[in-house]
């Protein structure tokens, strides 16, 4: 996991991979700021990478970006760490927050974990936050989560995009797999982030960037696949829920896969609605075979083994 040396003095990324988010520390030398805080199972190595960086000194405040488990499954172990913790959340789902409504977090309905924790406010699009030695615009970057999103500090020009712009493309957009109108969202979103012509861009997974134009270019030409073909996003959409739940569990026997997809509420939805005679068991072995066939995953002797 690696911590970027090449962005602005006061921001310190540290790259989480897949299961988790990426952390963005945004330290003053008096005030420490961590935008997401990764899936809970990583939250030992969280807390030890911010024990290395802030030498001993309490980390001041957590900001999610948007309230998906590989965003904000640290929040509990690090408010357990330091106790006069500030948690702000991105704005929609404070009350099921509050309520700790896990269908209405999605957590059950994607087959995912999140301890529960508090929060102490709420981010609001518009408003401007001092982290890290400088000033940073919050903007609402609807797609990939209708309440997420993204921190653009004008100053240096560096941006922490989440989940709406990677390197590579951007999440999956889960409104439209709850049939709601996502991929023209997405457009807007990355128009904003086009006009905010970023200089740096730190990605919600991956390593930081500076190339923004030709990430948008690969991201709309990924999205005008998306809309042409909707089925490829479902069974990418699909693909992305199996893979990150073989992440956090790294061996998986198939049996126990299958009963996993039969009780995950968007997995029951989504193969009645595209597959409702094929057995789910099938289809999900459809799945299982295309990750073999990317090098993503292995199965033997009825057991999912991950790959990288």
């Amino acid at each position: 996991m690696p911590v970027s040396t090449q962005l602005p003095q006061g921001i310190h990324v540290f790259e989480r991979g897949w299961l988790s988010s990426n952390s963005v520390l945004l330290d003053d030398g008096q005030r420490a700021a961590l935008v997401d805080s990764g899936y809970h199972t990583h939250a030992p190595l969280l807390l030890g990478l911010l024990q290395q960086r802030l030498d001993g000194r309490a980390l001041d405040l957590v900001l999610n970006t948007h309230l998906h488990s590989d965003h904000c499954g640290g929040n509990a172990a690090l408010a357990a760490r330091y106790p006069s913790l500030q948690t702000w959340i991105a704005p929609g789902h404070a009350a099921a927050v509050a309520d700790w409504d896990e269908d209405a977090l999605t957590f059950r309905a994607t087959g995912q974990d999140c301890p529960r924790f508090a929060w102490d406010r709420v981010l609001r699009p518009g408003e401007q936050l001092e982290l890290g030695g400088q000033l940073w615009e919050v903007h609402a970057a609807p797609g990939h989560d209708p309440h997420s999103l993204v921190l653009f500090a004008p100053d240096t020009g560096v941006l922490i995009s989440a989940d709406a712009l990677w390197e590579n493309g951007f999440g999956v957009v889960f409104p439209e797999l709850d049939g709601e109108e996502g991929f023209d969202v997405v457009a807007d979103t990355l128009d904003l982030i086009a006009r905010l012509q970023p200089r740096w861009v730190i990605p919600g997974h991956g390593a930081p960037f500076a190339d923004a134009p030709a990430a948008l270019a690969r991201a709309r030409a990924r999205l005008d696949h998306f809309r042409r073909k909707p089925a490829s996003h479902t069974r990418y959409a699909l693909k992305v829920m199996l893979k990150f739940k073989l992440l956090e569990l790294q061996t998986w026997p198939l049996a126990a896969m299958h009963a996993w997809a039969g009780h995950t509420a968007y997995i029951r939805a989504l193969h009645l609605q595209h597959a409702p005679d094929t057995p789910l068991a099938d289809w999900m072995d459809s799945l299982v075979a295309e990750l073999e066939a990317a090098g993503a995953l292995q199965c033997q002797s009825g057991v999912l083994l991950d790959r990288a």
